[in-house]
């Protein structure tokens, strides 16, 4: 009688004493694609809804044409914030000094100047208690979360308070969102939700 064995547990099954490190998510094999690193601990993604993919490709596409020169605008890709805090915002506008090299898997969250995330229901409490404590204390000035409300994209806006260290509330928008920093923007939300669009004004 043949016994099939059992697939071995993967490494990182089992974290090491103390939790992960930041520099572990580059070398646990066979890791889920965008792993994030949370208070050393690893955090999974859940499958991706069509509101947040469609979500990020508005706001990476736009931001992309109306960023200064000299910033880059990267998507779902992770940032250190200290040892034990890597975490992977959905849109990131960066200082493009800091990209030297096309290997690169992270960049200092000293170097971002706006993190974006779009909440879905596992990020929920990550996306609006978690993450914006964090990115605050990485003094990371601009925050976005982007949610959907019943089927309307809605982006609630902070800044960071250089006196309290903390985001405070600059905004809420709803179908439309017009604001001049870190830089001018004026998009049209109802397109994140839109069922058919002749032609996406954000370029690719």
């Amino acid at each position: 009688m043949n016994v099939e064995s059992e697939a071995p547990e993967p490494r990182w099954a089992v974290p090491p004493e103390g939790g992960w490190t930041a520099d572990d998510l580059d070398t646990l094999p066979n890791l889920p694609p965008h792993t994030e690193l949370i208070d050393a601990s690893l955090v999974f993604q859940c499958p991706q809804a069509l509101f947040h993919s469609r979500a990020i490709s508005f706001f990476s596409g736009w931001l992309r044409s109306l960023v200064r020169p000299d910033l880059e605008v990267l998507a779902r890709f992770t940032i250190d914030i200290d040892r034990y805090n890597r975490p992977e915002p959905d849109v990131i506008v960066v200082d493009g000094e800091v990209i030297q090299d096309l290997n690169q898997t992270r960049l200092p969250a000293e170097s971002v100047q706006l993190a974006i995330e779009v909440v879905s229901d596992e990020s929920l409490t990550r996306d609006r208690e978690t993450k914006p404590v964090k990115y605050a204390r990485a003094k990371i000035p601009h925050y976005w979360r982007v949610e959907n409300h019943d089927d309307r994209a809605v982006v609630h806006v902070f800044e960071l308070e250089p006196s309290t260290g903390a985001y405070t509330s600059t905004g809420i928008f709803h179908d439309r969102m017009k604001v001049s920093v870190p830089f001018p923007v004026d998009l049209d939300l109802t397109a994140i939700t839109a069922r058919h669009r002749a032609a996406d004004p954000a370029p690719e």
